[in-house]
């Protein structure tokens, strides 16, 4: 995540949302964006469906795999998995606050034992090569979040972590639901910015209620990177700001309109292959925000895409509503 670039834009691992499709599609919009998997856990990695579970596209480059576990034995054994696929950075979650991740003992849970996440984090780097991160919360329940964080960044970093991705909000692990805990606790960024003071030459990020790359970079002075989550998926079109603002370069399509037509042979072989249109079009509901047409856009993809054998003409036919009322509009 922090090798090659003074400062990174991410889109943060988010269960059910970023899966290879979805990050296939928000390439289309930067070439320069680091991409995250969903959640898998270790366990998942080394028994189940390898290809389902970690296959994806070259064209995803760079991408990272976020993994869930809290043994470093099998966290060991996951990572090599990962890095023979192909990944370019490992991520370990330290922050999802749901029961069944905490059942697993795995997630935000383990900000209270900063020693086991660091021999977690041990057991990796000494497997593979590629940089290992950690995605953490600033504290859980009644944590002081100055100690909590501290804690774990310093075990982390001693352990050989390669950079912190800090969700700077707490997690309340009794009494909220996953939803509540991605908006109610507050948000704390200047815990964030103390921890980057105290360690200058540790790469830091920040996560939580970001909701555009001008606010995220206004709340990141200082810091080494931004993640977005929900502000990305909902309005995927703001990561085309991504190339030019961050790396000085176009982004890779005109408009959207342009990028939706490069993106159409990959949705092509998707259909050939047995896939079903709506596996992809559920990412692009969010797309034209603001134009006319936007509104039947969506609706076409919800109703029409969803229908067995639907094909790109679905897609092109709801674009082209869109494009119809821009030129009225114009």
């Amino acid at each position: 995540m922090f090798r090659n670039q003074s400062f990174t834009l991410s889109v943060a691992p988010m269960m059910d949302w970023t899966d290879r499709h979805c990050r296939a599609f928000h390439r289309t919009f930067s070439r320069h964006a680091l991409l995250y998997t969903e959640m898998v856990t270790a366990p998942a990695v080394i028994h189940g469906d390898r290809a389902r579970l970690l296959g994806f596209s070259e064209a995803e480059h760079p991408v990272a795999v976020q993994l869930g576990g809290s043994d470093p034995a099998l966290l060991a054994q996951a990572a090599r998995v990962c890095a023979d696929f192909g990944y370019d950075e490992i991520n370990l979650n330290v922050g999802c606050p749901s029961d069944r991740v905490q059942g697993g003992n795995f997630g935000a849970c383990l900000m209270r034992e900063p020693q086991l996440v660091a021999e977690c984090v041990a057991a990796m780097k000494g497997a593979v090569a590629l940089p290992v991160t950690v995605k953490c919360r600033i504290g859980v329940d009644d944590q002081d979040p100055e100690e909590a964080l501290d804690t774990l960044a310093d075990a982390v970093l001693a352990a050989g972590c390669d950079g912190l991705i800090v969700h700077a909000r707490k997690a309340w692990l009794n009494g909220l639901s996953p939803r509540e805990n991605r908006d109610i606790p507050p948000l704390d960024y200047d815990r964030v910015r103390r921890l980057k003071a105290r360690l200058p030459h540790v790469p830091v990020a920040l996560n939580g209620g970001l909701e555009s790359l001008a606010q995220g970079l206004s709340e990141a002075e200082g810091l080494d990177g931004i993640m977005l989550g929900r502000a990305a998926y909902h309005s995927p079109e703001l990561l085309a700001e991504v190339d030019p603002v961050l790396h000085g370069v176009p982004a890779p399509h005109a408009d959207t309109f342009a990028a939706l037509e490069a993106f159409e042979p990959y949705i092509a072989r998707h259909l050939e292959a047995g896939g079903r249109l709506s596996d992809i079009t559920r990412h692009m509901l969010g797309l034209f925000g603001g134009k006319k047409g936007a509104r039947i856009f969506r609706r076409r993809l919800s109703t029409e895409a969803i229908i067995p054998g639907a094909g790109l003409d679905v897609l092109r036919g709801a674009v082209d509503e869109v494009r119809s009322r821009d030129r009225l509009a114009a």
